[in-house]
């Protein structure tokens, strides 16, 4: 018999989990003897729905997705609270923070991005955090990227204290509209003219920056941010206040800033494996430097090493959206089980870039591709006119944008048209072609119109590519009654959150016929 392939997995988080317990099978029947590094103390969560726990929206119970103890009985080495720090290539092992040493055959690094941090003056950090993975900043000072982060947050909203969030990427969006529900007082700050500059084309923008004021966010473009203003406190320098560069001073009991993340990617540069956004994985998610080593998740950035290992700037990286890296996890787990059957596997072919779905009631906002261009630009001599097709209706909060290429969507934007939207993502998802008639597409959102039906082969959970038949099917055949069971049952709604509300309206509509 021979012995089980080592795998040791460094993260616990969400892409880790689902790396994990796609490799069960081999684990339970001893071809796998697999070791599970937690940097943080207690079982794995789901780090997208912070922010509706920070607002109040969610309890930390719902947040779970997984049972440590569950992996442990399928035979699976959980180490929670274990921090790897140094990976010995020479003799194949995992250095630990208590100064434990874990051997592998394969090692896969799952270890996430953290929040990145601009210079402010006045903002200090004190070191690192229990994980030893962040660092301790200037009180009243925070991303949102841990469990810890999101209860400072939670504090802030329960005492009706000012939030100011700092970055209008859809995070920071997302977070400021479940504060103004919450009767936070949100600040919103950003550098630049509009909101969400990757996504959102001009009109779409004027139309969410109004629905933005609307909800009682407070927005404030054109912030460069340059220090941060703190008065001390028993001792301790606490945050009251955000300076921009020509003088505009924004109040606040807390700082949460949403500028964008950086991957963890220290660990795998310490031990000489080549990094640019991320750890260089080839199309195996392999490690460029060492293929004993992959990365996944917000971690791995996925480029071909024949093509760019000679490039300074390697072009692409992680997307960071769950969805991408949950279908590294897969994969990678379903290659190194095809490979102990000696079954071979295709190689990993990332995706289309992902559907951007906004999470909140008071703003419904849907992007995929790059921003539409403008139709009414000038288009030099000998160049051809970007194919776009636009609706705008800024008083009413609709606003529909799509650019084509030879007819297949290339990238949308939609704003207060969900059903409208949900059509696009389908069609974007698939490389479909768009009608000839694009104002059909309208219709879809008339309030004479009645919803499309579901079709069983709609994507209602985009993040885990979840239909509405296998949905149907959870609820009529193994008997779920809630969003936690169908989430258990087929793992829609356990990711960014944005599909629950929809599988909430397919469980109350089969009720009455049950």
């Amino acid at each position: 018999m021979t012995d089980p392939l080592r795998v040791v997995l460094v993260g616990f988080g969400p892409v880790g989990v689902r790396f994990a317990e796609d490799l069960l099978p081999a684990v339970r029947d001893g071809r796998v003897d697999l070791t599970v590094l937690g940097a943080e103390e207690g079982a794995p969560y789901n780090r997208i729905l912070l922010a509706e726990h920070a607002a109040g929206d969610l309890p930390a119970s719902q947040l779970a997705i997984a049972d440590p103890q569950e992996l442990a009985d399928a035979g699976a080495s959980v180490r929670t609270g274990q921090v790897a720090v140094a990976i010995d290539r020479a003799r194949g092992e995992v250095e630990l923070s208590d100064g434990g040493r874990v051997p592998f055959d394969r090692l896969v690094l799952a270890t996430g991005a953290r929040a990145r941090v601009p210079a402010l003056d006045g903002l200090e950090v004190a070191g690192a955090d229990g994980s030893r993975l962040d660092d301790v900043l200037t009180d009243g000072v925070c991303g949102l990227r841990t469990l810890g982060d999101a209860e400072r947050v939670r504090r802030v909203v329960r005492a009706g204290g000012r939030v100011v969030v700092l970055g209008a990427g859809v995070l920071g969006l997302e977070l400021a509209l479940l504060l103004a529900e919450a009767g936070a007082r949100p600040a919103l700050a950003h550098f630049g003219p509009a909101p969400m500059p990757r996504q959102l084309d001009r009109g779409a923008a004027r139309v969410v920056t109004d629905q933005l004021a609307a909800a009682g966010v407070h927005v404030v473009p054109h912030t460069r941010a340059d220090a941060i203003v703190t008065e001390e406190i028993a001792g301790r320098r606490a945050f009251r206040a955000l300076v921009s560069g020509d003088g505009k001073v924004i109040r606040g009991d807390l700082l949460v800033l949403s500028c964008g993340v950086i991957p963890r990617d220290e660990l795998a540069a310490g031990a000489g494996l080549r990094t640019a956004r991320g750890v260089l994985v080839d199309e195996r998610l392999r490690s460029w430097t060492d293929p004993r080593i992959h990365a996944i998740g917000d971690v791995a950035h996925v480029a071909a090493p024949e093509k760019f290992a000679h490039a300074r700037d390697v072009p692409g990286g992680p997307s960071g959206l769950v969805g991408p890296g949950w279908r590294q996890a897969e994969w990678l787990a379903s290659d190194i089980l095809g490979a102990l059957e000696g079954r071979p596997h295709a190689p990993f072919v990332e995706e289309a870039p992902g559907v951007v779905l906004l999470k909140a009631s008071q703003l419904d906002l849907v992007a995929a591709g790059s921003a539409p261009a403008d139709p009414f630009a000038p288009v030099p001599s000998g160049e051809q006119a970007p194919e776009v097709a636009l609706w705008a209706d800024p008083a009413h909060g609709t606003y529909l944008s799509m650019q084509t290429t030879g007819g297949v969507l290339a990238g949308f934007v939609a704003v207060g048209m969900p059903r409208a939207a949900a059509e696009l993502a389908l069609l974007y998802q698939r490389g479909a072609e768009l009608p000839s008639d694009r104002s059909l597409l309208l219709r879809r959102d008339a309030a004479e119109e009645a919803p499309p039906a579901s079709g069983a082969d709609r994507t209602v959970c985009m993040c885990n590519a979840v239909t509405a038949g296998r949905i149907e099917q959870a609820i009529a055949e193994d008997g779920c009654r809630s969003v936690e069971d169908v989430g258990r049952a087929t793992r829609a709604g356990t990711g960014c959150g944005g599909c629950r509300a929809r599988i909430d309206e397919m469980l109350a509509a089969w009720e009455p016929a049950a």
